[in-house]
């Protein structure tokens, strides 16, 4: 293999590998089923990546990265696939991560993911949050509810995002997407339109600021479908984040805001599986039944894991749970649940 950006890109992608990482000072690396791993490639030198960055970026991208220092787009190789890359600086020179996209976008049932998510896509109003660390699939799952919306609806979705990963055709649904930097200058921004653009279903990326936050909460609250995701671990600290956000004066009308539109918040995590070819999905799951919209008004916010551990019934599960199920049926190792387990004693002492 060479060290040309399309033999690279290509063999991480025949490797099934999520990622391609790329240094200067370094020996590439990819990253397959959450593991990194060396390609036999000599150190990457600057001249090497000057080149990379020459293939790839085009001169808008390239003023841009030379301003700011970093960039992120999406790009495309020939007819293998999709990717959405990160250029920026760093101590030695110049890196790269690339993170491969799957040209199909997967039904939820197809991902393991709860079935929930697809009754939630079909909701006409309110906040559906996915949550959880970078590279836990929440892009994934995302393109999968809206693809089921595309699929059993006719609806305007319009999508915002930072790039754009999974393109979708239209099927019955008209379905705009969106990307920062290419079409709007920034997620609130393209809130604020997207409010006089007549949809039925907005994406928002990801819920950076005050100001987004506070226009996704309002297109909820105002009859639209808003699904987003925040980098939280669970839901009572993406429900704290939120409202951490604002002023203390604010707080109590985002409490109210909030309840009245929050849905249901998904944190995500991927695990490899017990055959070691690959990753699953665990969540836990937090539906916003009236006992929960309560807790979130009455700033007792502490009190919503014990709602989930007993919410079965509203679709809620704690992620121990779900670790639990797929422990039952013999996808993962213990190892694997202990590592992200939030009672990891219940697991090391084998209770499930």
């Amino acid at each position: 293999m060479s060290t040309s950006i399309k033999d690279m890109l290509a063999y991480a992608l025949d490797a099934g590998a999520s990622d391609l990482h790329l240094s200067v000072g370094s020996i590439p690396m990819v990253r397959i089923h959450g593991e990194m791993k060396k390609l036999q490639l000599p150190i990457l030198e600057m001249n090497s990546m000057k080149k990379i960055r020459d293939d790839i970026l085009n001169d808008n991208q390239k003023k841009l990265f030379s301003d700011k220092l970093e960039i992120d787009f999406s790009t495309a190789l020939e007819d293998k696939g999709r990717f959405r890359v990160n250029f920026f600086n760093q101590i030695n020179g110049m890196s790269a991560v690339f993170r491969a996209i799957p040209s199909e976008i997967k039904s939820c049932q197809e991902l393991g993911v709860p079935p929930i998510m697809n009754k939630l896509a079909m909701k006409n109003k309110g906040l559906v949050l996915l949550t959880g660390p970078t590279g836990s699939g929440k892009s994934t799952t995302l393109a999968a509810m809206i693809d089921h919306i595309n699929e059993n609806k006719t609806s305007h979705i319009i999508t915002i995002e930072d790039p754009v990963e999974y393109f979708h055709n239209s099927k019955n649904c008209m379905i705009n997407q969106r990307e920062l930097g290419q079409s709007t200058h920034s997620f609130s921004n393209a809130i604020r339109s997207a409010l006089r653009e007549d949809p039925d279903v907005i994406l928002v990326g990801e819920m950076r600021d005050l100001e987004t936050i506070q226009l996704a909460l309002t297109a909820a609250e105002t009859g639209h479908l808003v699904l987003s995701t925040l980098h939280t671990s669970s839901a009572v600290k993406t429900i704290d984040r939120i409202i951490d956000v604002f002023p203390s004066g604010q707080k109590e009308h985002i409490r109210s805001m909030l309840s009245e539109s929050l849905l249901a918040v998904i944190a995500q995590k991927l695990l490899r599986n017990k055959n070691q070819n690959g990753r699953v999905p665990a969540c836990e799951i937090m539906v916003a039944n009236s006992a929960v919209k309560n807790l979130i008004r009455e700033d007792k916010i502490y009190q919503i894991p014990s709602l989930i551990q007993g919410g079965s019934q509203d679709g809620m599960q704690t992620l121990d749970q779900d670790l639990q199920r797929l422990l039952h049926q013999g996808l993962v190792d213990r190892s694997e649940a202990i590592k992200v387990a939030e009672n990891t004693d219940v697991f090391e002492k084998g209770v499930f």
